[in-house]
């Protein structure tokens, strides 16, 4: 009986252990998620992760990029709202055909569904991953943080290109684009490309 009684002890503490480090797992989650987009506007300045890197934007002003007109790429576009926030948010087309040294503008569309402001900041992502050097965007609404009236709508553009040295293996590049709400983080900016071009409608 005594032995039973240990095991039973051992068995709960071992469970209240296994319940622990799942808490602070879901905690680290969650942290990692709310800093993720502030270092993610870091780490893109330096690497061009999200298509804007001000030195390639400088040398391709330079040199102008053929235009491959022998060739298409698929370019589709994905959307999420983190922790199922009150936005609709979604592109007005779900995918084009795009060759490879042209410059295109797509529009998203975005809806505060909350009666109360909010600030939000996409995270851009591309795939496959071999696809994300070779992905140029001159304007985009996931460059800074927009602002949301209560209620507002908004038409926010991306104008991109995708690299002629894209892999000729790649006929497919997908854009995905999180939408955080990061209200809490930061006050709304003064100005954003979004606003500028909000649909009068």
């Amino acid at each position: 009986m005594e032995q039973d009684r240990e095991g039973h002890r051992g068995t709960a503490k071992a469970s209240r252990r296994t319940a622990w480090k799942l808490a602070g797992v879901v905690t680290a989650m969650f942290g990692f998620g709310f800093a993720m987009v502030p270092l993610y506007g870091a780490i893109c300045q330096i690497t061009g992760l999200n298509g804007r890197n001000s030195a390639l934007q400088a040398a391709a002003s330079a040199a102008p990029v053929q235009v491959d007109l022998s060739r298409t790429v698929k370019v589709q576009f994905l959307t999420t709202v983190n922790g199922g926030r009150g936005w609709a948010f979604g592109a007005q087309q779900a995918q084009i055909d795009a060759h490879p040294g042209q410059y295109y503008t797509v529009y998203f569309d975005a809806h505060n569904l909350q009666d109360a402001p909010v600030v939000g900041q996409a995270v851009f992502s591309a795939a496959p991953w071999s696809a994300a050097a070779h992905v140029h965007k001159t304007e985009c609404f996931c460059f800074s943080r927009q602002a949301f009236a209560a209620a507002e709508d908004k038409r926010m553009p991306v104008r991109f290109m995708i690299d002629p040295q894209l892999p000729a293996d790649v006929d497919t590049v997908s854009f995905s684009y999180t939408l955080f709400d990061v209200t809490q983080k930061a006050p709304a900016p003064q100005a954003s490309v979004a606003q500028s071009i909000s649909p009068q409608s």
